[in-house]
């Protein structure tokens, strides 16, 4: 199988969720909560940073109040543009502000699987395996989460299992969310470094990023802290994701979540800084609203894409790359709701030119893998690229001098130009165009029966530009290492 280059959105339309002074409002007050009210820290070493740079510090609840020089000064030495490497340097990925790649979703922990159908609990063969499927599509810019767990592993180093089956299973840029202590962190950019060629070399290309959720409202993990402080002293990419909750763990309004919101990506933005200066790092986002009648996630809603929108242009004020959650439907099955979800949490953003989607490929609110849905995804991911690139107006797309040749009563199907020009347009995978009849006499097949094709295919066909030779066993040494030396520290 032949896999396309990646194809990220350039989007030329763009929309505005909120104005000007909405956003200075926005900032004015994260800036009162960081310095009133403070954020949660609890790391010692986090602790350290934030009191050696002038910051009031409660050891006692771990709240540390910032005040807004030390904001702003954070801001100045953090970089606006950098890019994301990858094992393959065609798949680079420049975060330059003009770009939208979309990433799988993550951190699931069952697959409908493929040939039975029914869920069951995931293991790490699905990583290598949902690695494969999203370096194969051209949508997929990174692989992100990974997308489900690897539950057949020992837990205190499943980390690291997961970061070598997605290298195993993609030439693409991976980012990991469950990187969530230091000792972890150090063994994962040991790992990265054997594939480059050594930690110099990881600095000047790091293929893999670092994602880390925040504790909303107010508050950080310590274990996600001390994991990003390493990265950011390798120079890898790192981010926090915020995902407050309207009436739960963020205001019922959407301005107050968007405060939380702020805040939450901020003060983790503050604390690199402090400790590397100039260190990459990026705001991430999932804020959503609580569901009324469960008081669950919801998964999809006007209020998802209102925020996501709305936080794009907060982060486009600080000069920061953005990484959103989108798609990430709350759906059980590759239904009607999945497509309404998916399709508007993606427009929203895309809008707005956020840098980095992630959420491809899984139901039920990120707990599912569906290699169904994955595909059906890229197609809705398909379909808003072309949307928001807009309409281009120039001398050979007015096409007058082809209009006046064919005249009244004429076609255009055998013109020059008509060839020349044909495939710009959109046209499906998944998508049923088919003939009424002939779509009958078919069975009705839907996009369900024809991804499950497609995908059925990749994973039979593609295999990722493989590791150098030993680098597999190389990772293996080192994760029975690292398991060895974290049951003797009692981690």
């Amino acid at each position: 199988m032949k896999k396309q280059p990646i194809k990220p959105i350039k989007p030329k339309l763009r929309l505005e969720f909120l104005s000007k002074e909405d956003i200075l409002r926005i900032h004015e007050a994260a800036l009162k909560v960081m310095q009133e009210t403070g954020v949660r820290f609890p790391s010692s070493k986090a602790l350290d940073i934030f009191e050696a740079n002038g910051c009031e510090v409660n050891r006692e609840t771990q709240v540390v109040k910032i005040p807004p020089s030390v904001v702003e000064r954070a801001l100045k030495t953090a970089p606006s543009t950098y890019t994301l490497a990858a094992r393959d340097p065609a798949n680079d990925l420049p975060l330059d502000g003009e770009h939208c790649y979309l990433s799988t979703d993550g951190c699931g922990v069952e697959v409908y699987d493929f040939e039975t159908g029914e869920k069951r609990l995931s293991t790490k063969q699905d990583i290598y395996d949902s690695a494969r499927v999203a370096d194969y599509l051209d949508a997929i810019a990174f692989y992100w989460g990974p997308m489900v767990s690897a539950q057949d592993v020992d837990a205190s180093v499943r980390p690291l299992h997961e970061l070598q089956a997605a290298f195993m299973g993609t030439s693409k840029h991976v980012q990991p969310e469950t990187i969530i202590s230091e000792e972890i962190a150090e063994y994962c950019v040991e790992m990265a470094a054997m594939i480059v060629g050594g930690k110099d070399k990881l600095r000047e290309r790091p293929i893999f990023s670092v994602m880390q959720c925040a504790m909303d409202p107010l508050g950080h993990d310590g274990g996600a802290l001390e994991a990003s402080l390493v990265a950011a002293r390798y120079g890898i990419p790192t981010g926090f994701m915020p995902m407050p909750m309207s009436c739960a763990t963020a205001p019922a309004t959407l301005a107050g979540n968007l405060v939380v919101t702020t805040v939450d990506a901020l003060s983790a933005l503050v604390l690199i800084q402090l400790a590397e200066p100039g260190a990459p790092v990026f705001f991430a986002a999932a804020p959503t609203a609580i569901d009324l009648r469960t008081g669950g996630y919801t998964g999809g809603g006007p209020e998802d894409y209102l925020l996501g929108g709305a936080f794009n242009q907060i982060c486009d004020f600080y000069g920061i790359p953005l990484s959103m959650g989108t798609m990430a439907t709350g759906a059980k099955l590759p239904d009607w709701q999945a497509a309404v979800d998916n399709v508007m949490s993606t427009m929203a953003p895309v809008l707005t030119c956020t840098d980095m989607l992630t959420g491809a490929g899984l139901l039920a609110g990120s707990k599912v893998l569906s290699y169904q849905q994955l595909v059906m995804d890229c197609e809705i991911y398909s379909i808003v690229k072309k949307t928001v690139e807009g309409i281009e107006v120039n001398d050979e797309t007015l096409a007058v001098s082809v209009i006046q040749k064919v005249g009244p009563g004429g076609n255009y199907l055998a013109e020059r130009h008509t060839l020349n020009h044909m495939r710009g347009l959109w046209r499906p995978t998944v998508v049923d165009r088919t003939p009424y009849m002939e779509w009958e006499e078919a069975g009705r097949p839907g996009a369900f029966e024809k991804a499950t094709e497609i995908a059925r295919d990749i994973l039979a066909n593609h295999q990722p530009e493989p590791l150098e030779e030993g680098l597999v066993e190389e990772m293996d040494r080192l994760i029975k290492s690292a398991q060895k030396e974290l049951e003797n520290k009692g981690v």
